[in-house]
């Protein structure tokens, strides 16, 4: 096995599979019906999916199908098969070159329970947003029928579940660290990130002739093997980052590795190993280095060393400078190799302008997909973050080098949308992304970019080479807007307001034009406590943000609020913290409708804080920065009833928390107290009568926060969690 590349070809550079003669398909097939009005007695590609099928490139099941399409190949999809059976997969009949497998455009368990795990009893990506469509871990499940229907055949998992879940990983459904999905589903080969490098390489390999077995050197890919292969550099983890004395930051801008070597003749701690390396690697090793990172078992075993393994993964992030990873489970290594390189603007434009009808399939008639319905009129701009938000697992899917398509090419799709969607009004609901407002930025230099191993480029404050100018954007806005047909272009995605600051005309631009009447920004938490664990600005920020949006707001003479989300229970967090966030909240006459704790998601750095004490954020060791983890079903009602002071059912909490906090003086009728003494009948569990005799007060209307659950919104598709 060789190094890999660090360049990659054209994406629709390849020679078509034969089968391009069929041409284009109105909807890829999900019945052997439909194959036959094409004219293919047999799928090349089937890709099964959790999520209802709806054609359109916010969805990826539908991106994957139609690059593969471009490509040549005949693509069939299953879409939310029934499970209990191999018998639903095997309606299209074998396919001639491999089954592709997604949970759909969220994590399954994500999609099914809340924070506090309990069964959602909806699923916005199904006919009637009806629950229980998919089953829980649903990579694994539906793997497991895809070898019942097609024992021998290639299997290729993928999408944001098998993406979070490539290496072992804390699941916070059951408590405990899990394996590698890879295993679990018994996958040849697991696509992480965006796929479709990946995705259109194996596709053409395999039909060219080769076996499954042979596709070892695809970036953005992972693969089971016995052992490292000869020629290869194998460095131990825990070497770059013992768990033991605490050392200065590293410089993420070194070239080569810094610090004094640890002595191999010192004693090891406990459960730690010692491995005799050379700790420089030349530059032209680095394509042939592979880091090996603590085994399933130590990792599950011990949460520090839990916590390390987390920041190496996250060092070797990168697609300019990472390194193959490997972890061991039991005898078995599980192989990641380097992060994909990201698409051009040309690709990206390519990808986007495929031949979606940009509605669901027909057979499920009149029936409503919830998800369907929020972005039929939106457009995706870009992709990636390079926020670096711990309790965001955008970065770790999508990466933190920032893809934008072309100006002319998203004014194409904007009037598709307003020539060929139905039901159209002349309102395109959202420009954006993973963020509305990273567009074009992106690191000034190169060079710097491609070595740089830092998780964020706007933590602890914006860096000098990123390039922070919104010109490019404010050009796209006023195009957009000023299209026939086009009345109205809003921004739902979240707008980045740390950035935003840097350039008032875009504020202007947006305050003044893509606001309708509310716009929603994420400050997560106003403390310096929780906001330095998850890597977000300081509330000074969004205080400037406020100022400028209001002015600009006022001078066009409009009425506009910003509706602020905030994170219940993140680790870092105290109750002082969230006290502290309730009367701000009140001071600021915020009312909170829906409110939610903090979800571990897998892969996530704070999820690693979550799971071990650590913070990764900085190097791990035994002795190294213990995080206040808010655990705790008492602790996560507390911190969430922080948020919805003004619910008389949470009344009661609230003042058994204030009393013991030693803030009784909080409790009372006045406007500078949060909660009263008084209890209204038939809430908290309170006695019929109120407590002090008084009435309670009446719900009246309010300003909103909306829902947020540390991943991104529910249920916006095209993003990640």
């Amino acid at each position: 096995m060789s190094g890999l590349n660090t360049t990659a070809a054209n994406l629709f550079g390849r020679r078509k599979h034969w089968a391009h003669r069929f041409g284009t398909a109105p909807f890829l097939p999900t019945s052997r019906a439909e194959m036959d009005l094409l004219g293919w007695d047999s799928c090349d590609v089937i890709v099964v999916t959790g999520d209802a099928y709806v054609d359109h490139p916010s969805f990826g099941m539908a991106i994957v199908g139609r690059l593969l399409e471009a490509q040549g190949f005949r693509v069939g999809i299953i879409a939310q098969p029934d499970w209990h059976s191999a018998e639903p997969f095997a309606a299209l009949g074998a396919p001639n070159l491999f089954v592709g497998v997604t949970a759909g455009n969220m994590d399954s368990m994500v999609n099914r329970y809340t924070s506090d795990r309990r069964v959602r009893s909806d699923d916005a990506y199904t006919p009637g947003g009806e629950g229980g469509k998919r089953p829980d871990r649903s990579v694994i499940v539906y793997a497991q029928r895809v070898r019942e229907a097609f024992p021998g055949v290639p299997l290729v998992v993928g999408g944001i579940e098998a993406s979070l879940r490539r290496v072992a990983h804390f699941d916070y459904w059951s408590e405990k660290v899990r394996r590698s999905v890879l295993l679990d589903s018994r996958a040849d080969l697991l696509v992480y990130g965006n796929g479709e490098r990946a995705i259109v390489e194996i596709a053409h390999r395999l039909g060219a002739g080769e076996s499954i077995g042979e596709l070892r050197d695809i970036r953005g890919t992972a693969y089971t093997r016995k052992a490292t292969p000869t020629g290869w550099i194998e460095i131990d983890s825990t070497t770059l980052d013992v768990p033991g004395r605490i050392e200065p930051m590293p410089d993420p801008y070194a070239m080569e590795p810094q610090g004094k070597a640890p002595d191999p003749a010192a004693p090891a701690e406990p459960g730690v190993a010692v491995v005799r390396f050379t700790r420089q690697v030349k530059g032209g090793d680095r394509g042939r280095s592979v880091i090996r990172m603590p085994s399933f078992e130590a990792v599950r075993d011990d949460a520090v060393l839990y916590a390390h393994a987390s920041r190496i993964l996250h060092l070797e992030a990168n697609p300019g400078n990472a390194r193959a990873l490997v972890q061991r489970h039991g005898d078995t290594d599980v192989w990641l190799n380097p992060p994909p390189i990201p698409l051009t603007s040309r690709e990206m434009d390519q990808v986007y302008e495929l031949p979606y009808q940009r509605v669901p399939h027909p057979a499920y008639g009149d029936a409503k997909i919830p998800a369907y319905k929020m972005i039929r009129f939106s457009v995706t701009i870009q992709r990636g973050c390079f926020g670096g938000c711990t309790f965001c697992s955008i970065t770790e899917h999508e990466g933190r080098i920032i893809q934008s398509r072309s100006e002319d090419s998203i004014v194409r799709e904007i009037e598709k949308v307003r020539d060929t969607v139905p039901g159209f009004t002349g309102v395109i609901s959202d420009l954006g992304g993973p963020t509305a407002n990273m567009y074009r930025l992106r690191c000034k230099s190169p060079e710097i970019e491609s070595a740089c191993r830092r998780p964020s480029c706007v933590y602890p404050g914006i860096c000098p080479n990123l390039d922070t100018n919104h010109a490019p954007l404010i050009q796209l806005y006023r195009r957009a807007r000023a299209l026939p047909g086009v009345k109205k272009v809003l921004i739902a995605s979240g707008v980045r307001y740390d950035l935003a600051v840097e350039s008032p005309e875009y504020v202007k631009e947006l305050a003044q034009h893509h606001v309708g009447g509310y716009l929603k920004i994420a400050p997560e938490a106003i403390a310096e406590g929780p906001l330095s664990k998850m890597m977000k600005p300081g509330v000074g920020s969004y205080d400037r943000f406020k100022e400028l949006f209001d002015r600009y707001t006022k001078e066009a003479g409009k009425e506009q609020y910003l509706i602020p989300y905030f994170i219940a229970a993140h680790p870092g967090t105290t109750d002082q913290d969230m006290l502290d966030l309730a009367l701000w909240l009140k001071r600021n006459g915020f009312r909170a409708d829906q409110v939610q704790a903090f979800l571990p998601s897998p892969m996530a750095t704070a999820t690693a804080m979550w799971h071990s004490g650590k913070n990764p954020l900085r190097k791990v060791t035994r002795d190294s920065e213990q995080v206040h983890i808010p655990k705790g079903l008492r602790v996560r009602r507390l911190h969430k009833a922080f948020l919805r002071y003004h619910d008389a059912n949470n009344w009661p909490l609230l003042r058994e928390a204030l009393k013991s906090m030693g803030r009784a003086d909080l409790i009372g009728g006045g406007k500078h107290h949060l909660v009263p003494p008084w209890q209204p009948a038939g809430t908290g569990g309170a006695p019929e009568a109120p407590l002090t005799g008084r009435p309670g007060p009446r719900p009246r209307a309010g300003r909103v926060l909306t829902q947020h659950t540390g991943l991104p919104p529910r249920p916006r598709v095209g993003r990640k969690p």
